[in-house]
């Protein structure tokens, strides 16, 4: 029998990360709520990326310890934390011509018997997955025929089928049009808010995190640079440090959090 989920879904002890000498992260600590939302944002080569493949069990940890509902990540099978966790890469190369049913069929790896056998319950789930996700009508299509925005939804369904406790998403909406942009995150919203999904993001797009994160974490040069509430993070004088150029910071119109504007042509030095 599973165990079951505890308060905090993803604890991150003192991480560090180098490549080739390179520091990436630097004593990273940090606790993500179970059932939360939340985005991890900072400009490029912050280690946002490293720290969600270090956090889904794709990269070992060098230092410090990463631990998944209290228990360390390492201590986990591949198996194991395929059934807690799924991870959705910023792009996947296309080497394969699996049809999208195919391919969403895969989250369903973790979940089978020894045999691998699909039965109707996993077609069952794959079918909703794909619905969830707007890739339904694409069902037949071969992968290799898509755009990159529909093969990016088509992943973000094959997690969804892996029915996972944590959802992990690198900069989902990247190459995504803007109504499909909301319509990520309003999917993730009600998984979050539906079936108790902890959803971690990272994202480069400030005023979509301030929308939808119920915490932000600001990464600097692989350190800390802020946590907490979009209103406490998204604060004009930490953003302009960190990133390095001139921003308005406003409430939104929409509701209680900010919205984040540049100031073209002017930039400071960092």
């Amino acid at each position: 029998m599973a165990e079951p989920p505890s308060s905090v879904a993803v604890e991150v002890r003192a991480v560090g990360h180098a490549f080739d000498g390179q520091v990436v992260l630097a004593d990273l600590s940090f606790q993500v709520p179970t059932g939360g939302f939340f985005i991890i944002i900072g400009p490029n080569g912050s280690g946002k990326t490293t720290l969600l493949k270090l956090t889904a069990g794709l990269l070992t940890v060098q230092a410090g310890q990463i631990a998944v509902h209290s228990r360390a990540i390492g201590d986990y099978t591949a198996r194991e934390l395929a059934r807690r966790m799924a991870y959705v890469p910023q792009s996947v190369p296309v080497t394969f011509a699996f049809t999208v049913l195919q391919v969403v069929m895969m989250g369903r790896a973790p979940h089978l018997g020894m045999l691998g056998f699909e039965g109707e319950q996993d077609l069952a789930l794959a079918r909703e997955a794909m619905q969830l996700a707007g890739v339904a009508h694409l069902a037949d299509r071969r992968l290799d025929q898509l755009s990159g925005g529909e093969r990016q939804r088509v992943f973000i369904a094959r997690a969804i089928c892996q029915q996972p406790e944590i959802m992990l998403l690198d900069e989902p909406t990247a190459a995504l049009d803007l109504a499909h942009q909301v319509r990520v995150m309003d999917l993730m919203a009600r998984l979050k808010t539906e079936q108790g999904m902890t959803v971690i993001m990272v994202s480069h797009d400030l005023n979509l995190a301030a929308m939808y994160a119920d915490r932000l974490l600001l990464l600097d040069r692989g350190r800390l640079a802020g946590i907490g509430p979009p209103t406490e993070v998204l604060r004009f004088d930490l953003l302009e440090r960190v990133y390095g150029c001139t921003l308005l910071v406003d409430k939104s119109p929409l509701g209680d959090y900010p919205t984040v504007h540049l100031v073209p042509g002017r930039y400071l030095n960092r």
